[in-house]
């Protein structure tokens, strides 16, 4: 890399046409996005260290510092195999979320009232099967596949095949049942599968005192763009992890309304809008105290 140039620079500034407009554009937006990824992940510490050598490489070329400049542009050409290494989680997670993302504004979106019928009665035996769960304090973890397929994670456990039913998922985590340990994947608004193991989170951020089951939820959700819903063996707090995020304190209504606003159309939700006159109405629930999970 040479020493910078304030006549190069103001040359190329000044011939330049819509094609090199349209490379800065893009290489912009991809730069957001990135950021936008990395910024509340453990990458983001990384990346701010990666910007400093660079800032060090640009300043050192910018006042003539020859071997400072040579060292870091030499150190960035072989660092760049190091780097794909350091961020490989991240980018993994990127990667899959990438492919599987739909383009909104460009794929409309399909509102097929059968399917949306479908999706918001599975919705309310989700809301009933987690809230009576949470009454009992019987740990749960129900992940919802969306756009990144979960093959992987469904073969771990047992096929289950069965339609979305509160009295199902209560028996398949009931206490003695035999796969309650582990997670039931919903895959097309159907039980796929349940006893599944998920990947752990390593994220040193998280609550020391959330469990196993907690730290599955939120290692499953950053690795894919899946909604989890996690109910505490402790305290029977009802959490939503997404996107390596943790919500906790749900009750039925609130539950309900997330995933709505999550899985059904504008239209439908105009539906399922609760009542005004029921909206005030308190939750058993929403007074109770809500503790740390120990448990798993």
């Amino acid at each position: 890399m040479g020493v910078f140039s304030w006549e190069a620079f103001k040359y190329q500034l000044l011939n330049m046409n819509i094609l090199d407009v349209i490379d800065i554009l893009l290489i912009a937006i991809m730069m957001y996005f990135v950021y936008a990824f990395i910024r509340d992940r453990r990458a983001g510490k990384l990346a701010v260290g990666v910007a400093v050598l660079i800032a060090i490489m640009l300043f050192g070329s910018l006042i003539g510092l020859r071997a400072v400049s040579f060292l870091m542009t030499n150190l960035f050409q072989v660092g760049f195999v190091a780097l794909v290494i350091v961020f490989q989680p991240e980018l993994r997670a990127a990667l899959e979320k990438m492919g599987g993302e739909r383009f909104k504004g460009f794929i409309p979106k399909s509102e097929n009232k059968d399917q949306n019928d479908g999706v918001a009665a599975s919705i309310s035996e989700i809301s009933t099967a987690v809230s009576q769960l949470g009454r009992s304090r019987t740990g749960a973890l129900i992940v919802i596949e969306r756009t990144t397929k979960l093959g992987d994670i469904t073969k771990s456990g047992v096929t289950v095949n069965a339609d979305v039913s509160s009295f199902v998922l209560r028996n398949i985590f009931y206490e003695g049942a035999p796969l309650h340990d582990g997670a039931v994947i919903i895959r097309d608004w159907r039980i796929d599968s349940a006893g599944c193991f998920l990947p752990l989170s390593s994220n040193d951020e998280i609550i020391k005192d959330l469990g196993t089951r907690h730290r599955a939820g939120i290692g499953i959700s950053e690795e894919s763009d899946a909604v989890v819903i996690i109910v505490s063996e402790e305290t029977g707090t009802v959490s939503i992890a997404m996107n390596g995020q943790l919500k906790r304190g749900y009750t039925h209504n609130s539950l309900k309304k997330e995933l709505e606003e999550l899985f059904l159309s504008e239209n439908e939700k105009a539906k399922t809008v609760v009542p005004k006159i029921f909206t005030h109405k308190k939750d058993k629930n929403n007074g109770k105290k809500e503790g740390e999970d120990n448990g798993k």
